[in-house]
Order: structure tokens, then sequence, then C-alpha cells
């Protein structure tokens, strides 16, 4: 994943393939056995993301950790950028199935880790193995689709990666929250590996046969760039370092913040395309914006249940609940972008997505007043979910298009290093923010539904900031093609 300029700086319409190869798209025979596979795993993921996220709240009071809140997430982004790179070096030398194998036992492992725990760091520290294992599995399946799929069916593999969220959306809260009201946080971590075996027994195999293995097997095998593993764990360290100097408002936390923003910066600047951070036309660009959305809507969401409960005294699974349709209009989102109509004008519906991401992240905190029903957020969130499902996959579909199959994974793992950086970095300054303001008072409340939060303003210096983030988002989607010559 070097720093490559665009091999291609047009990204307008791809070539549509005639209505005969399109015929059953992503389940037809020779791709069946691994579309299932790999939206099983991707289903997994779902399922945990919106499950752990309902009972995170809970957790975190119970072991009186509320103050650290935002590094239960901030916890995960940050080593998952190390299994981003290890993933993207990984499968370009020797191919998916390994990191994907790897990356679902750490995922499993890391939610034992914090189910077990009996302090917040802890859980804390389970959250960042799975994490590993989380940075791991993203990138391997996305060299599993540039590899396995012609380019006109990844819109729509890619569209069902999204679609497989809904199941879990909806049911995920209700079940944790359940669970978490009747058993008991800790079960909802526990339980979930159980459903590790499936995805394992559906995906391997059918990658095996389709994807294993380097580009070229006649090519002597290269080694893993240890320059570039480096400065992974200068993304990993750098990034830890600042989301605990955020946590701990000092002036001794001054010198942690310039040691991680020292080892950080030239680490980023080593392994994102050249260009990024200044938009530059094409693929740094695209690379740009995918941080930017992901990180302003992550960093916002992770608050929601969070506010819903302490502030609104709702129970951890109607809190869930509000973002549930959020689910099925991020994949409605995903399923309108891949469309071939829609393919001549994928940069107006990213620049639309990103608008409808500010919008909805700024509305949010309008709960705070008790006189704005509750239900304005599952509204909102509704629509910011539909803006991401079209942002998201449209900038997958552009990477993979961007890249030859031998850097498929280093460019994939360029594009989730900006997605987990962006998270660790606005979750960082969003809960240095919450904190600054005494959103750790919110842990003073007792029982599920308690109101107990006497901060308000703390949330809404988490989503305003956000908001702002995302209209930069905005202006990144009109950065994604080079000027014409």
């Amino acid at each position: 994943m070097s720093a490559l300029e665009p091999r291609d700086a047009e990204v307008a319409a791809a070539p549509i393939a005639p209505p005969s190869e399109l015929e059953g798209g992503v389940l037809r025979a020779p791709y069946r056995a691994l579309s299932l596979g790999i939206v099983s795993v991707v289903l997994l993921i779902a399922f945990e993301a919106t499950a752990v996220g309902t009972a995170m709240p809970v957790a975190a009071r119970e072991l009186d950790g509320v103050s650290l809140y935002a590094f239960a997430f901030s916890a995960y982004f940050t080593t998952s950028l190390f299994g981003m790179v290890l993933a993207g070096q990984w499968a370009d030398r020797r191919g998916p199935l390994g990191p994907l194998a790897g990356g679902i036992g750490a995922f499993a492992a890391g939610l034992l880790l914090s189910g077990t725990a009996g302090a917040m760091w802890m859980f804390i520290l389970g959250r960042a193995v799975q994490g590993l294992g989380g940075g791991l599995v993203i990138v391997a399946l996305y060299v599993v689709v540039s590899r396995a799929y012609p380019e006109h069916l990844r819109p729509s593999i890619l569209a069902a990666f999204a679609a497989s969220w809904v199941v879990p959306s909806v049911v995920g809260p209700l079940v944790s929250g359940t669970v978490t009201e009747h058993l008991g946080w800790r079960w909802v971590f526990i339980g979930i590996p159980v459903v590790v075996v499936a995805p394992l027994a559906i995906a391997l195999p059918a990658i095996r046969r389709t994807a294993s293995g380097p580009v070229d097997p006649e090519a002597p095998a290269e080694p893993f760039d240890r320059r570039r593993i480096r400065l992974a764990l200068g993304i990993s360290l750098g990034a830890g370092l600042l989301q605990y100097a955020g946590q701990d408002l000092r002036w001794l936390s001054l010198l942690p913040a310039a040691v991680g923003a020292a080892v950080l910066v030239p680490a980023v600047l080593g392994l994102l395309p050249r260009g990024t951070y200044r938009a530059v036309r094409g693929l740094p660009s695209v690379v740009l914006l995918r941080g930017i959305a992901a990180g302003s809507f992550i960093a916002a969401e992770s608050f929601v249940p969070l506010m819903l409960v302490t502030e609104r005294g709702l129970s951890p699974t109607m809190a869930g609940l509000s973002l549930a349709v959020g689910g099925a209009t991020w994949a409605l989102g995903s399923y309108v972008q891949s469309r071939p109509r829609a393919e001549p004008h994928r940069s107006k519906l990213m620049l639309a997505g990103m608008v409808l991401v500010a919008a909805a992240i700024a509305a949010a905190p309008g709960v705070l007043n008790h006189a704005v029903p509750v239900w304005t957020v599952a509204v909102a969130w509704a629509f910011g979910c539909f803006g991401m499902g079209m942002v998201i996959a449209s900038t997958s579909v552009l990477l993979l298009r961007l890249s030859p199959p031998k850097d498929a994974g280093a460019n994939s793992a360029a594009l989730q290093i900006s997605d987990g950086l962006s998270n660790a970095l606005l979750l960082a300054v969003g809960g240095a923010a919450f904190a600054a303001l005494g959103g750790g008072a919110v842990g003073a409340a007792h029982g599920a539904g308690a109101a107990g939060g006497s901060h308000p303003g703390a949330f809404v210096a988490v989503f305003l900031p956000m908001a702002a983030v995302a209209l930069v988002g905005a202006w990144v989607g009109t950065r994604l093609k080079e000027r014409s010559a």
C-alpha cells in the first residue's frame, strides 16, 4: 500500500455488462457459495456491532467506567488499524484465506475477553483484541471481492454486504437489550462467538476454491514489507496515545499527545496515498472521503444510545431500537448506488449522501430538549444511514476500480485505515469534549432507564463538531474525478 497515484484518473461509469451476464448476479452458480459465505461473515460482524452497542452503556456503568466510555469504542478502531495493514500485506502475498480465518478467531476471542472482564480496563483490552480481528477480516473480504468478482458484479456484492445489516439492526438491539435487562450484559458478549462456526464453515471452502493464494502463483513469494508493518504499529501507538491524552485532561497529558502526534503523522503519510489529506483528485480523495464519512458518523452514533439512556430515560432495548431502522435505510442507500442507472451519477449521489449525514448528526441532540419527541432521533438517523449507504459502498466501488489486482489488498487497507483512523481520532476528540464538559457524570444514573444525566452540553459538544466534519466530506465528494486535460 505505497503512496500510489491513481492509475486511472477518471472514475466515471464503468462498462455495463450485457443482460445475459447480469442475470442471476452474485447468486449465479459460479458465485453462489462464495457470496453466501462472505455475506454470512458480514452478518456476524453486523450482529456484533448492533448488539454490543446496545449493551455498552450498561457495561460501562457496571464496571464504573462511563468516563472511559469512548475508549471502549476507540480501542477497537485503534488496533484494527494494525490489523488492516497486516491483512493487506498478508492477502497480497498469500491470499485472503489466512487473514480471514485468523481475524474471525481474534474477533471471537476479544468478545470472550470483554464478556468476562471484571474491570473496565479488561473490557477495553477485549475490545482491542476484537479490533485486531476486525481489521484482518474487513480487508480480507475486500480482497476476496476484488479477486473473485468481475467489476460489474462488485457494486451488487457490496450492496449485499450492506443488506446483511438489516436483520441484525432490527433483531440485534432487541435481543441485546432483552438479554442485558434479564440475564446481564456479559451474555451479549459471550453468546456472539457461538455463531462464528457457521460463517467459517460456509466461507472458507469457497474462498479456498476461488480466491486463495497469491495473484501470480508462478512468481516467487515476496516477503512482508517490514517498513509498512512498523508504520502500522506507529499508527496504532500514535492513535492510542492521542486517545489517552484526550481522556486524561491534565497538563501532563500534553506529553503523550505530543508523542502520539509525532509517531502518528509520519506513519499516516507513509501508508495512505500521496495527497490524501490535501484532497488530491482521484484515489486520494476517495480514501479521504471514506475516513470523513465513517469517522464523523460513527463517532456521533457511539453516543446516541448513551444520550437516550441517560438523558431521556430509555431502556437499553429502546435506545438500541431507536437506531434499528437505520440498518434498512443503509441497505437501501447501498442498493441505490448498485443500480446500473446510478453509475453515471455516482459522484452526485455521494455528495447528497454526505449532506444527509451532516443533517442527521446535527439533528440528533435536539432530543436533549424534552419537548422534542424521542422518535425524531430514529427518523434523523434513518436519513443519515441512507446517505452512509450510498457513500460507503461507492467509495469501495471506486477504490477497487482504481486498484490493479496485485495492489487490491494494499489499497483496500488504505481505505480501511482512513476509516478506522478517523474513527479513533474523532472518537478521541468527541470523548475529550464529552469528558471536559462533565459527561462522565452521567454514570450517576442508576438503573437501565434512569435519566440521571445533568450535562446535556457534553453531548452537544460531540454531535455538532461531527456534523461540521461531515459537511467537509460533502466538499471532498466533489473531488473524486480528476479534471479533464
